[in-house]
Formats: structure tokens, sequence, C-alpha cells
């Protein structure tokens, strides 16, 4: 009996699902591999950060995905090098290096920040490209009020509670408005009580003179317009080019005091692309044929984030749809291959862009010809959105959420989660409770000795 072709999908992002989707119940054994166990919805990762959803809530188990695909298999593991000629993935998992073979191979490992040799930048910035980091990002703005709440000296207090957003695309501008939602609405009202209350500032920074790139004129002019009836800074044309541990500075010279510098600026493909051992393009994008596959390495094909391919209007922009489309589009070329049929090229149905920017507050632009804003837009963006998640539990739970939060302007999910540090003592270790009269009387022996 001949064995089945085995293809290997590398990310369980939007391309690498929906490529395994796409071969669901064919005559093919598919392998997907993955860092983590879950897809994120990753657009709505600025509302974990901001404390509007639940982690949970923007994830689903792949295994869950594929629970009742039998042909279809996920694993959890680091993908460390691709043999092309051995046609084989080298994967670091549970401790162990294993190689899995392959047949055909999608690579659909997404993309990183870019920090443009930002060197500083790169050190103190936070991300918003995963989980995880969105959680930590959580974690470190809860954790700087909640240090501004102790400190006596205004210029500590200050850059804890100054918010920089760097980059004005729509993750940029989704995050500064729902930051400021958070501080305005719900974090100076319960540090309002303090001998000092506190005052936050969000501020948005891009490095261009206008917002929103792709969008038409009217539609940046709107984003900018709502932004700042917001209540959020808007600093255009002045980019950042140094951050320290307290404040940053800008190309102007500009220093502004802040410990939370969120970086949405730029992406580039994922450093996976440099296994391949082929020349790169721009952000260090695999350059593929229009069928999506790698020249020079036959079954080998790549798509989203990390695949440069171009129309006549230049490379297809690093954003979901495309990602969905060309994840689609590849894993039926396979079946074309394994058929014995030509394969076809890539074509993408641009359906529109939109961004939220706070309470009713948004810009769309439709199938790049219908514009939407405000309200309208806002609503447009909600339902679209809830339709894209995964689940119908995580859909219900996220409408739930929203719903609650616009009422009552809460965001429940306020609590900061840390691992303890290497080398913190743990709960049965700790420091025993001593009266303050010891203590004292301790600090002073020390202060003598």
């Amino acid at each position: 009996m001949t064995p089945r072709p085995q293809i290997v999908i590398v990310g369980a992002g939007f391309g690498g699902l929906f490529a395994a989707r796409t071969l669901a119940n064919q005559a093919v054994d598919v392998i997907i591999i993955d860092r983590h166990n879950y897809h994120t919805f990753t657009p709505l990762l600025y509302q974990v950060a901001t404390a509007g959803l639940d982690p949970s809530e923007i994830a689903y188990p792949v295994r869950a995905i594929f629970r009742h695909t039998p042909n279809v298999q996920p694993l959890m593991g680091e993908v460390e090098a691709i043999d092309t000629i051995g046609r084989r993935v080298i994967v670091q998992a549970s401790g162990e290096t294993r190689a899995i073979p392959y047949d055909y191979l999608i690579l659909a490992a997404g993309s990183v920040s870019h920090h443009f040799g930002l060197a500083t930048v790169a050190e103190r910035s936070l991300g918003l490209k995963d989980l995880p980091e969105a959680v930590a990002l959580r974690n470190h703005i809860l954790r700087q009020f909640e240090r501004a709440a102790w400190s006596d000296d205004p210029a500590s207090r200050t850059a804890a509670t100054t918010l920089v957003v760097v980059g004005g695309g729509p993750t940029g501008l989704e995050t500064a408005g729902a930051l400021h939602e958070l501080v305005s609405r719900i974090l100076e009202q319960e540090y309002s009580r303090l001998e000092r209350p506190i005052t936050a500032r969000v501020i948005l920074v891009e490095a261009a003179d206008h917002l929103l790139a792709p969008y038409p004129a009217p539609l940046q002019q709107a984003a900018l317009d709502q932004l700042r009836s917001l209540g959020v800074e808007v600093v255009l044309g002045d980019p950042v080019v140094e951050a320290g541990a307290d404040a940053i500075r800008l190309k102007s010279g500009r220093v502004i005091p802040t410990r939370t510098l969120i970086w949405s600026a730029g992406v580039k493909a994922s450093p996976l692309a440099v296994v391949l051992g082929v020349p790169l393009a721009p952000g260090g994008r695999v350059p593929v044929r229009p069928t999506l596959e790698v020249p020079g390495l036959p079954g080998v094909y790549v798509v989203g984030d990390m695949a440069y391919v171009e129309d006549e209007r230049g490379p297809y922009p690093m954003v979901i749809p495309v990602a969905k489309q060309q994840g689609i589009l590849a894993a039926r070329n396979i079946l074309r291959r394994i058929r014995g049929e030509q394969p076809q090229p890539f074509r993408y149905r641009d359906r529109g862009m939109m961004a939220t920017l706070g309470r009713s507050r948004a810009v769309a632009w439709l199938y790049n010809r219908i514009p939407l804003r405000g309200y309208v837009a806002w609503v447009a963006w909600l339902v679209l959105h809830l339709l894209w998640l995964m689940g119908f539990r995580n859909r219900l739970n996220v409408l739930v959420n929203w719903v609650w939060n616009y009422f009552t302007y809460d965001r429940a999910v306020r609590i900061i989660l840390e691992h303890n540090r290497a080398g913190r003592a743990s709960p049965s270790r700790r420091t025993p409770i001593v009266p303050v009269e010891q203590a004292v009387e301790e600090t002073e022996i020390q202060r003598i000795a």
C-alpha cells in the first residue's frame, strides 16, 4: 500500500490554521507544529493587555479544533532547523530533538516586532505580538500604577503613569484608545483616594505625518480627530530614537518621561525564514512564486507574514486576510500537485480595513470604496470580530464582556499574575513576620554594624 503524503505545517496562526482546515479529511497526513498549544485571535490581543478580556477568551486549543479530524495531528514544539535536502523539520520538544519528515512543507510562522536597529528600544519596549506578551503588558501597566501609589517622588509617579504607544497603524490606535479608557475611566478613579491622586497620560507617537497609512486621507483625519477627542495625545512626524528606564527621546530632542513603551511600529518575518538558506526580501520575508512555492525548494511553501509575493501594486501587506487566503491556496496547490494538476497563482481578495479607537469610535474602509466612521464603523468592527473569533463559547464570553464593559466601564481582568522570578523565595520559605519594634531594632543593629 502506497503511504499517504505527509504535510508538515509550521505555525498555528491564521495561515497555518486555514491551511490545515483545507487539508482536513483529505487523503494526506497533516502535522501542525507550533510553540504554543493554542491558536490566538491576535486582533484582540490589545484587549487582553488593557484588562478588557481574559486570555482564554481569545485563544482556542489547536487539538480541540481538530478533535474530529483524524488526518490532522497538532504537536507543540520549537522548530530549530529545516533540512530541505533530506526533507525533515528539526523540532525541539519536551527537552528532546526530533526530526519530522515531510513530503510537503508549509511555513506559516508569522512575524515578530521590528525595532529598525534601535537597540535601546528593543531592550526597553513591550511588544504585543502574542498572548504571553499581552499578559506581560497588562501586568506591567497595573504594576506601574501600584508603584505610583507608593511613590512620593512626582517625577517617578509621572514616569509610572505615562503610557506611550509607538505606531500609527490599527494596532497602535486600538491600543492607545483602550489604554485611555482603562486609565481615565477606571484606574484614575480607583487611585483617587490617595493623598496625591494619580493623573495618567496616554501618548501615541507616529513617525509619519499621518495615521493609518493605507487609508484615504479623510479617514486618516477622522481617526486623528476621534483619538484626540477621546483624550489621547498624538505626536506625528517625530519618531522615537532612544529609550531609557524612565524616559524616551524623540528625533526632535523631546524627552517624554515614561516606564511604559508599547511598540507597534513595525514587524518583520519570523527568524525561521533564515533557516531556509535563500536570499530574503525586505523585512526578512521569503520570496515565493505566485503559487506560494519557494524557488529552488520543491514542496516548500511559505504563507502569511513570512511570504513575499507581489501584484501590480507591490508586495502584499502583512495582514490576517492575506495569511488566511494564502494558507488556503497553499493547501489547495499541494492537493493539485498530488493529483498531477497545475497549481493556481495567488490573487488577494481585499475586503477592506478597519480599526476601532475606543467606545463608539472607529474607522473602516470596506472593499476599498465604502468609508465608515464613528458609531457605525464601531458596530461593524464589533460584529465582524465576533464572527471571526474561534469557538462559540469564546464568542459568547467576549460578547458578554463587551456589553458589560460598555454599560459599566468595568475591566474585570485587572489582576497581576506573574511567575515567581528565579531565586525568589517560595511562600513556604519567605522571611517570617516579626513585630515592628523587633524589625526596627534589627535595622538599627545592621546600620551600626
